[in-house]
């Protein structure tokens, strides 16, 4: 009897505890990889391409659903499909338990079980309402997207993940801008153009997790779209957000407190970045990035992009027109340049616009003169980086300018270290420790380029030094100099105070200077309307206005 009694309580044991496990077992997958393709249509809808690579952890239940959220409830279900390793699934509205809106592909006979990995493509091809008026520009459209995200609960390890927005036909490259990007991804993204010719946006961070809101944006010129396509607000939306806001942040939400934070932290980075943009005048995107070094720029365009400071691209530009004879500074305090007339043959663009510009005795005019002549500059290199690798071609011109360098350094005798200095002065001026390296170098006597007169007039008058018979390597003589021979000190002191004489005497404010030029070359990226609403994925629906809504896009 008691062994009857001690096989019932084992049995009843083994059941219970079978039981048991299998209501333990729960959802536990990491999401390997995650490719979003975001399509901004011509006609003003959204078109979304995600690709999901799941890998089910041992003893989890089997991934039956996956939830895809929606950035908002204005999305054609019937334009929905769905594949898992190629093989056509359904999607279910009814099956949904994400947040806000969404749907559920419904994954049948293809569910990935336990320790197993599948892949799962999923395709919308209607959402309306998703762009909003630009408040920063009225003749520009705003959008915003966050990927679908998932329970944390459910979720391990981490993702790489890439987003690419494609902008709607015809958008050029230089036109559109994008928004500051989650702080886990980079500043700016890889643009480029996909095999329909529409201009791409993509960030990647192969760190990144399936659990968190992720929000991308983009503004482009409206002119592309229609304009019933543009949401329009209104304030008495804009105060009802406000207070559905305060609302959750009364309820204790620590979610949406969290993206509280950051909805007032963003802005504040936002200025910080977009103190230090002013200073970024070549576009980021230049052109439609490429491969391989644009060689044969000079010196001048190699500083610009580099994003050499504006006062020392402008001293650059100072030394070449007189270095070839097209100018000589008349006084330097304040700055005066006279050109020669007629000009010298083989003068760049730029050069004559600088020229042209000092023709103006009004500070005002001149500076303006002297900032388009500075966009038109920056134009045409961006022009002449199309196709070309910018990290590429920089590395290069900086190569350069640590071989110029090097041969001022190594020069043995003054004589043949003011030639090398004279030959690259323009490139040696590449140099961010451009000042203190030249203070550093030419620390006993050096003579003067023969043109040093033109540019200094207090050496005009100094007596020449003796001239060598010879520039003949051969003979073991110094180069030819007629200039005077200085203190070294001395001429660094006064090559160094030509960007000081810009920056105080021409231009004023540099960084005010700079900002002027980045408002046309490079604006800032312009959040708007729909930064903190609207435009947004990921399928929330909750009421904290601006907290980018803290709920999970896919429940599972």
């Amino acid at each position: 009897m008691k062994q009857k009694l001690l096989a019932i309580s084992l049995a009843f044991i083994l059941t219970f505890g079978l039981v048991a496990s299998v209501s333990a077992q729960s959802y536990s997958f990491s999401l390997d990889k995650e490719v979003v393709d975001v399509y901004w249509n011509s006609d003003g809808t959204l078109a979304l391409n995600y690709q999901f690579t799941f890998s089910n952890q041992p003893g989890a239940q089997p991934i039956d659903f996956v939830d895809v959220g929606m950035p908002n409830g204005d999305f054609d279900i019937s334009t929905a499909t769905a594949d898992v390793n190629g093989n056509p699934v359904s999607v279910s509205q009814s099956d949904y338990q994400g947040s806000g809106s969404g749907f559920a592909v419904v994954m049948g006979s293809q569910a990935i079980s336990a320790g197993a990995s599948g892949t799962v493509r999923v395709y919308v091809g209607r959402i309306t309402g998703v762009l909003y008026p630009d408040t920063s520009d009225s003749n520009y459209a705003s959008g915003e997207f966050a990927p679908t995200y998932f329970g944390s609960q459910y979720v391990v390890g981490k993702t790489d993940m890439t987003v690419t927005f494609h902008l709607p036909p015809g958008v050029k490259p230089e036109e559109p801008r994008w928004h500051t990007p989650p702080a886990d991804f980079p500043s700016e993204p890889q643009t480029g153009l996909d095999a329909n010719g529409r201009v791409t946006y993509t960030w990647n961070n192969t760190n990144a997790n399936a659990y968190s809101s992720y929000n991308f944006g983009a503004s482009f010129p409206k002119s592309y779209i229609p304009d019933s396509a543009i949401v329009q607000t209104n304030s008495l939306e804009v105060i009802f957000g406000l207070i559905l806001g305060l609302f959750s942040f009364v309820a204790g939400s620590l979610p949406c407190l969290i993206f509280a934070a950051l909805f007032f932290g963003i802005p504040i980075l936002g200025v910080i970045q977009g103190q230090r943009r002013k200073l970024q005048y070549i576009p980021p995107r230049i052109g439609i990035e490429g491969h391989g070094i644009k060689r044969g720029l000079t010196a001048v365009e190699s500083a610009m992009l580099m994003e050499q400071p504006l006062d020392k691209v402008m001293t650059m530009i100072l030394f070449g027109v007189i270095k070839k004879g097209a100018a000589s500074v008349v006084s330097r305090d304040p700055l005066k340049v006279q050109a020669t007339e007629p000009p010298p043959d083989g003068l760049h663009d730029y050069e004559m616009d600088f020229l042209n510009a000092f023709k103006e005795d009004n500070p005002k005019t001149r500076q303006s003169l002297l900032q388009e002549m500075m966009v038109k500059l920056i134009r045409s290199v961006t022009e002449k980086m199309k196709g070309f690798s910018r990290k590429e071609t920089q590395d290069y011109y900086k190569s350069i300018m640590e071989q110029a360098w090097s041969q001022v350094e190594a020069a043995a005798t003054p004589e043949v270290k003011s030639q090398k200095f004279d030959e690259n002065l323009e490139w040696t001026m590449l140099d961010k420790d451009y000042d203190d390296r030249t203070r550093r170098v030419f620390t006993g006597p050096i003579y003067a380029p023969l043109w040093w007169g033109r540019y200094d007039p207090a050496y005009r008058t100094l007596p020449s030094a003796p001239a060598p018979v010879s520039t003949s390597p051969a003979s073991g003589q110094a180069p030819t100099f007629s200039a005077p021979r200085l203190p070294g000190s001395d001429f660094a002191a006064s090559v160094v105070g030509g960007v000081q004489t810009f920056s105080q005497k021409v231009i004023g404010d540099v960084s005010s200077f700079t900002s002027k030029v980045t408002n046309v070359t490079n604006p800032p990226p312009k959040p708007s309307a729909s930064s903190y609403r609207g435009g947004g994925g990921g399928g929330c629906a909750c009421a904290c206005a601006g907290c980018a809504c803290a709920c999970a896009g896919g429940g599972r």
